[in-house]
């Protein structure tokens, strides 16, 4: 069965040229043109991965991201259409996976929906980590690597994929300090990085938000200023 995306944008043009690209691609492809259908669709059916563009006529793709976070966990994409550091910023806070900065080309944005769509069935696959251990264990931190689930004392933590991702990387690497490149060509494989690219930074914040960690009295993740992250020991 092909993965089902959810793409909604108000320019049509944009919409049924993304559709094309996905479809012959064999990916499922549910598509809307403003934020209340699409977030009624959301609520409703089976989403394998979401597109959505920041500005909408009716409500914007940011509302849209907040609430199916509420619910799922499978990756979301943001369209802005200005290189704006706010919007990015925003959507990452909000639970957002990646960016995309119009105008873009079609296929880098398919690559994006790979890297996103790899990345979540391979920490979601019941057959994936057979041969590896499966609990991690920190400071009353549980993540279970098998159901991609977490806990903290005991009481569930609501994880994006890219912040499990993030999030085992550094339990893996317990002790040691890991780059914020490091981290990000673990998650996004051969995606571009620069030191000017503050993703990382952003959902190492929204990480720290949801441990109830601090940047002055770390619990869990410290930041090594210039190097990178850690957890200690």
């Amino acid at each position: 069965m092909s993965e089902r995306i959810l793409i909604v944008d108000d320019e049509k043009e944009i919409v049924d040229l993304i559709e094309v690209y996905l479809k012959n691609d064999g990916y499922s492809v549910n598509k809307f043109y403003n934020g209340v259908e699409a977030l009624t669709f959301a609520q409703s059916n089976e989403v394998d991965l979401a597109i959505l563009d920041v500005m909408l006529p009716d409500i914007d793709g940011f509302h849209i991201c907040q609430k199916i976070r509420e619910s799922y966990t499978y990756p979301i994409i943001m369209l802005t259409a200005k290189d704006e550091e706010t919007d990015k910023i925003t959507g990452l806070t909000l639970g957002a996976d990646d960016y995309i900065t119009k105008p873009f080309k079609p296929l880098e944005l398919l690559a994006r929906v790979k890297s996103q769509l790899r990345r979540y069935k391979k920490y979601n696959s019941p057959q994936s980590e057979e041969k590896e251990k499966n609990i991690i264990e920190h400071s009353g931190l549980v993540m279970n690597i098998k159901t991609h689930q977490c806990t903290l004392n005991e009481k569930a933590v609501v994880l994006t994929p890219t912040e499990f991702s993030i999030l085992r990387i550094l339990l893996e690497n317990k002790g040691d300090v890991v780059s914020a490149e490091e981290l990000f060509h673990s998650i996004w494989k051969d995606e571009y990085y620069s030191k000017a690219n503050n993703t990382i930074t952003v959902h190492i914040r929204h990480l720290r938000e949801k441990l109830n960690d601090t940047l002055d009295d770390p619990k869990f993740i410290k930041t090594i200023w210039g190097v990178g992250y850690k957890i200690e020991i």
